[in-house]
């Protein structure tokens, strides 16, 4: 089995052997703590498709359940409460976007017709506990867990010193996924478990809990945290998260970061989250280095990682919306939706308006809130400070009209100087 990734291997001497040469199914889990995966979730991702294309069988599960615990690792304090409809709601938006990225993988970077992908398999560990009651758990299921080495794990010991403290149930957590395991062990043969380097106190949990059970070994495989050159850390935890959903990292925003990835940083990138072959890889960090100012490396990677995960329709609207970026022209922004010209401008006011007859510019801009107030308005009008649809106006009384104005997807975008943009939605009048 060949990863381009770094994973780390735990296991006794002899299980290389049988992870090349025997089909195994392997897992990883995410708790549905927010309505997306980030980036940093996508190397693990990545891993269990390698996996996949090795001939194992594949599982994620989602802690429907254990999202309302709250895994202490990595955190320095409580995680807040979660109520069952947003974990639902999260977990729902988590597995759609997990399906489409292995369906993006398998329709676009799978080349061997001859081998046919073993199927994925997405489970919610809400689904066994709610079958359980505390008592019957406790008595059946925790008796295979032992204080001493769940105290002596560095997440639990750095929180119990911490000021914050460690509550009781982020300290049952790691005993529900090492069940977690163990019911995917006993259901489904599943003796590998795959997950970030953070979550190595917990599959040794997990290992314990099995072994002690059934007397049998399993197995763990750790994947690095994705970092930058300078030691950054890429995930939501880091405050500068990029997200697998595109209603909250769109596309075109997904591309433009990987399109801005550091020189420094970018070999590493395509290693972590491309399937090209190594060779591949040098030969194309070669032609980069001759030429760096063509960014080939960087537009590689922002194809081939935005072709992932939002397939297709999602890489050809990063690709008009960056034209849309760079060409600064109607003609360009007539071809995008009112979705993407928001992501185009993340953050610019939006404003929802009827295109009423004999709606003039200076009308526009203070129904839009450009300014407190229309003096200010008409003066940086008159200044040439103002553009529809990067087409500047330099006429307050200007009247709008429809076809000219208005974009195809019913939207106008206001510029005032050279950074201040703002997104006009227009209503169909229904009356």
């Amino acid at each position: 089995m060949h990863f381009n990734s770094p994973v780390s291997l735990h296991f006794r001497p002899d299980f290389e052997k049988q992870l090349i040469g025997e089909a195994q199914t392997i897992y990883c889990g995410f708790d549905p703590t927010a309505e997306s995966l980030h980036i940093g979730n996508l190397l693990v991702l990545i891993c269990l498709l390698h996996c996949q294309r090795a001939g194992h069988s594949p599982i994620v599960l989602i802690g429907g359940a254990t999202a309302r615990i709250g895994d202490p690792s990595g955190k320095n304090v409580e995680r807040p409460f979660l109520s069952d409809a947003l974990v639902e709601t999260n977990v729902t938006k988590i597995k759609e976007k997990i399906d489409e990225i292995f369906a993006n993988h398998e329709w676009h970077f799978w080349k061997n017709e001859k081998h046919k992908l073993p199927a994925l398999r997405i489970v919610n560990n809400a689904d066994w506990y709610q079958k359980r009651n505390v008592i019957d758990f406790m008595a059946k299921e925790a008796r295979h867990d032992r204080m001493g080495d769940l105290l002596s794990r560095t997440n639990v010991k750095s929180r119990i010193e911490s000021p914050e403290g460690l509550s009781l149930n982020e300290f049952s957590y790691q005993l529900f996924q090492a069940y977690d395991w163990y019911h995917l062990f006993q259901t489904y043969g599943c003796a590998v478990q795959l997950g970030g380097n953070d979550q190595t106190g917990n599959m040794q949990s997990g290992h314990d809990f099995i072994k002690r059970a059934t007397g049998k070994s399993v197995f763990g495989l750790t994947v690095p945290l994705v970092k930058s050159s300078t030691g950054d850390k890429l995930g939501k935890s880091a405050g500068n998260a990029v997200w697998l959903s595109a209603a909250k990292t769109s596309p075109f925003e997904l591309f433009q970061f990987l399109r801005n990835t550091p020189d420094a940083d970018v070999e590493q990138m395509l290693t972590l989250f491309t399937f090209d072959p190594m060779k591949e890889i040098a030969d194309l960090m070669k032609r980069h280095k001759a030429q760096p100012e063509l960014y080939q490396a960087q537009m590689h990677l922002a194809q081939q990682v935005v072709l992932l995960i939002h397939g297709e329709a999602g890489l050809e609207s990063a690709r008009r919306c960056t034209a849309a970026l760079f060409q600064s022209s109607a003609e360009a922004l007539a071809g995008l939706s009112a979705d993407e010209l928001q992501s185009l401008y993340r953050g610019m006011p939006t404003t929802e308006l009827l295109l009423e007859p004999g709606l003039t510019l200076l009308d526009l801009v203070m129904k839009a809130k450009c300014f407190p107030r229309r003096e200010d308005a008409e003066r940086v009008i008159q200044q040439g400070g103002v553009s529809i649809n990067h087409r500047r106006i330099q006429q307050a009384n200007y009247v709008l009209v429809y076809g000219e104005h208005v974009l195809p997807s019913d939207a106008t975008l206001i510029r005032v100087g050279k950074k201040n943009f703002y997104l006009v939605r227009w209503k169909k009048d229904i009356s």
